[in-house]
């Protein structure tokens, strides 16, 4: 199967050796993005984690990634002032943007916030956009010391679509709930209390304009979502289960990159 395509990692690929603790092996790194593709089809998966063959990549979403930058920069001022942001006031929503020392570190791709599953010696990640607190009062410290803050985990979504978006109710959003449960995971595993209940910022840009003038106009969406992240231990251990299969996994019948490397073997 992989003869069709061109390059084939060696580095960074799981061994059940090497990254096996019984033996004193090295953790492995495994973002939240990777998970989800296990979801999609544990075939792929093993090709690309064990194998070192990859999917093709997509082209990046310039867009945007220059949303998130610009709403992080917006909301990041109503942080330093440690009030609300005026979406958060329009939905009546108790909460603020709230500081934390390690922010930074988890909304950057590659470290992110991390917690290593001690039983199968990965090391999940994840890189969050946004992070919201109940709306402090006078008796709270600005430290957040003498409570317990309970964090709100909050994800920035951008498309163009001529319906209002009000909630997530189509098939492929499923992928949006599954990354919102696994910040909600990770933040609790490292100690962190965290509301079942996430955001959704959801900019949604217009083509109903006369023109387009040098500038995107956004209809932007406050969704919210109660998550539940029971089904991410059992996905960890069927992650690492599929790591130290000797087999590759059969193909997902709903996979476009599994199905078209069988049309394409099927005409040989």
């Amino acid at each position: 199967m992989s003869q069709y395509y061109t390059a084939q990692r060696t580095r960074g690929l799981y061994s059940p050796k090497d990254n096996s603790s019984a033996q004193g092996g090295q953790a492995f790194k495994l973002s939240r993005s990777k998970l989800e593709l296990f979801i999609d089809c544990p075939r792929c998966f093993y090709l690309d984690r064990r194998l070192g063959v990859g999917r093709p990549p997509g082209f990046p979403f310039a867009l945007n990634s220059a949303v998130d930058a610009l709403l992080k920069k917006e909301f990041d001022i109503h942080r330093a002032k440690n009030q609300k942001h005026p979406l958060i006031e329009k939905y009546g929503v108790d909460a603020v943007p709230v500081h934390h020392d390690d922010l930074d570190k988890w909304r950057h791709n590659f470290t992110g916030i991390q917690y290593l599953h001690q039983p199968t010696n990965l090391l999940i990640t994840g890189a969050i956009d946004d992070l919201w607190a109940r709306t402090p009062t006078p008796s709270d410290s600005p430290s957040g010391r003498g409570r317990e803050l309970e964090y709100i985990v909050v994800d920035y979504k951008s498309t163009s679509k001529d319906e209002e978006i009000t909630e997530l109710n189509k098939d492929w959003q499923g992928g949006y709930k599954r990354q919102m449960e696994i910040y909600q995971w990770l933040l609790r595993q490292n100690g962190y209390k965290v509301s079942n209940t996430g955001y959704f910022v959801y900019c949604n840009g217009r083509t109903d304009l006369a023109a387009f003038d040098a500038h995107l106009e956004f209809d932007i969406t406050l969704i919210a979502y109660v998550g539940d992240d029971s089904w991410v231990e059992k996905c960890i251990k069927d992650v690492h289960q599929c790591l130290n299969g000797a087999k590759t996994p059969k193909a997902n019948p709903n996979c476009d990159y599994c199905a078209y490397i069988e049309a394409v073997n099927s005409k040989n």
